[in-house]
């Protein structure tokens, strides 16, 4: 390609609502153009890197023996009606009508779609294995659509689903794809994890997530430097503590701790260490009625230590509260408590409540908690002495750095990063659902056991400039840049011999099948080179009349600090070894 025939649109500046780096840069770089709130026009040098995320994901799916089909965009509410998300899902699913007043949605995934097809299609457990895959558009309609093509409404997605004859051979067929998408994160040259993921409502262990590591992600990444351990913030589990609770050493006492009413304002005014503090959280269930009111509502007081914050996940799973909770209401913690917030603790309740307690708390001696006297806290407290031991103990905790690592090899460090695939043992949810069935060995009807897998094409561009860029722009690994080679002839208007060796050295790297781009818009070297710099092409060469003198030319990768020469007769054959074709 030539750039004078190309599209090439770069900006000094980037618009005042872009706020992250991925968001500026593929806006400076002409990558991407707003058209509205999270919808963008993907221009042709940005939609180049898209065709080749596209490329290597369809490479990889078709050797992992998924087969490629197309699912409408617009989709039949009565499917998602079927499943029950047409209501479940809230805003964020676009809906609509036809002229005739029928409900559609806007596909934001495409579980309920392919089961219609498979319920239609199978009949008998000699058609299983299947896994069908599709790179195609999605639309969700963010509450805030933010980011870029981070966190924008329509996006682009390559989502797979498997269909399985049993458990056992669905868990196959989720092994066999998370080992395809590390072959295909792999070949995208990013620094990424995959972590172990909750399963949510579905339950089950079978849930990877892909992330790519950036400081500017949104997800916190658990993970042990001494082993392959890696779970994100909601599925790492925070082990109960191996040293056993000590012996009381001091009285409980009730301590007046005026107008402290958080852990970090009482562990100050005493002196002590944070973490000798606990904290009460108020959560309450409610039980409706017949006519759906609220019949019933249980409170319950969870305490974590001073320093910990709360998972709502792990907490979600105890049962009791893993149908649905919620944070208690001032008059529930008054009426419960007789106090207000700041001051809460298991002492003197005026009701009862259900007590859980976090795994920390539960080997805890000598503790600070509220006295449920507003101006005091109780100090000295003690399991056994000045409590019932603990009769619900669990894991209801974010893991902390430091903390030992769930598989017994290290201590756990936490990093960022950003979501860009995910892996999902689905079972029989949309099957049963659906009553999508085959029929079995036996001859009788089964539902089938199912997977989805799911990558986001147009948001990974964009993890990847948030991994990969500093003050001058993106540095795009080879595999995904929009071009992986540019040459910059220097004056070739005025110099015919940089033009001809340009030209040459353009057709020769084209024979030899490298993605090469040719600067002719004779721009001055300054801005020729901010202009590939911004755009992030990986290799740049170089092409001057006082070098071909010398008998060189320059060659500089984008992540170097300086060009280097190298003999200009042998420019083919450098760059063929750089880029791993000699």
């Amino acid at each position: 390609m030539k750039a004078s025939q190309f599209f090439i649109s770069t900006l000094k500046e980037a618009p005042a609502d872009a706020e992250i780096a991925s968001h500026q840069l593929m806006m400076r770089a002409g990558m991407i153009k707003k058209l509205g709130a999270g919808i963008y026009n993907y221009m042709p040098m940005g939609l180049r890197v898209v065709r080749k995320v596209e490329a290597i994901v369809r490479e990889e799916m078709n050797k992992a023996g998924a087969i490629e089909m197309s699912m409408p965009v617009i989709q039949p509410a009565e499917l998602w009606q079927e499943t029950g998300r047409f209501e479940q899902m809230g805003p964020e699913l676009l809906r609509i009508k036809d002229r005739h007043g029928r409900d559609f949605v806007v596909q934001p995934t495409s579980e309920e779609v392919i089961t219609d097809v498979i319920r239609q299609d199978i009949r008998s457990y000699k058609q299983l294995p299947k896994n069908f895959y599709q790179i195609q558009t999605k639309f969700r309609d963010e509450r805030r659509p933010r980011f870029g093509l981070m966190r924008g409404r329509e996006f682009i997605m390559k989502d797979a689903y498997s269909f399985d004859r049993s458990p056992e051979a669905a868990k196959a067929s989720y092994k066999n794809m998370a080992q395809a998408y590390r072959r295909i994160f792999d070949r995208f040259g990013l620094r990424y994890r995959a972590v172990a993921a909750d399963s949510g409502a579905i339950g089950g262990d079978l849930s990877e997530e892909f992330q790519v590591i950036a400081s500017t992600g949104e997800d916190a990444i658990v993970y042990c430097p001494q082993s392959d351990y890696a779970a994100n913030m909601e599925k790492a589990e925070a082990l109960a503590p191996s040293q056993p609770r000590l012996e009381p050493s001091l009285a409980l006492t009730k301590t007046a701790t005026p107008d402290k009413s958080t852990c970090a304002d009482v562990a100050a005014l005493l002196d002590m260490p944070l973490s000798a503090t606990v904290k009460s959280l108020v959560l309450a269930t409610d039980q409706l009625g017949e006519d759906g009111s609220i019949a019933k509502s249980t409170v319950w007081l969870l305490l974590l230590r001073g320093d910990h914050d709360m998972n709502e996940i792990k907490v979600g799973k105890i049962p009791g509260l893993d149908k649905s909770f919620r944070f208690a209401t001032l008059t529930e913690i008054e009426e419960h408590f007789g106090c207000k917030p700041g001051y809460l603790g298991p002492f003197n309740l005026l009701k009862p409540v259900t007590l859980l307690v976090d795994r920390d708390v539960a080997v805890m001696a000598d503790w600070v908690c509220g006295a449920n006297v507003e101006g005091f806290h109780m100090t000295g407290v003690n399991w056994g002495r000045d409590l019932p031991e603990p009769a619900l103990v669990a894991d209801l905790r974010n893991a902390v750095v430091g903390d030992a690592s769930p598989d017994g090899k290290g201590e756990l460090a936490i990093e960022r990063g950003i979501e860009v695939g995910h892996v999902f043992y689905l079972g029989t949810k949309y099957s049963r659902a659906m009553n999508a069935t085959f029929l079995g060995d036996n001859g009788k009807p089964q539902f089938f056991e199912m997977g989805c897998y799911g990558i986001g094409i147009t948001r990974l561009p964009a993890a990847a400039i948030e991994q990969n860029h500093d003050e001058r722009g993106i540095i795009w690994p080879d595999a995904i840049a929009p071009f992986t080679v540019v040459l910059c002839p220097i004056s070739p208007d005025r110099f015919p011999d940089v033009k001809t060796a340009s030209d040459q050295l353009y057709a020769d790297l084209l024979a030899a099948g490298v993605d090469v781009i040719l600067d002719d818009r004779n721009e001055r070297p300054g801005a020729m080179f901010a202009d590939w710099e911004l755009i992030g092409i990986p290799h740049r060469v170089t092409i001057g009349d006082r070098g071909l003198k010398d008998g060189h030319i320059e060659y500089q990768h984008r992540r170097d600090s300086a060009s280097s020469q190298i003999a200009s007769g042998e420019a083919l054959a450098f760059l063929k070894t750089k880029l791993g074709l000699a």
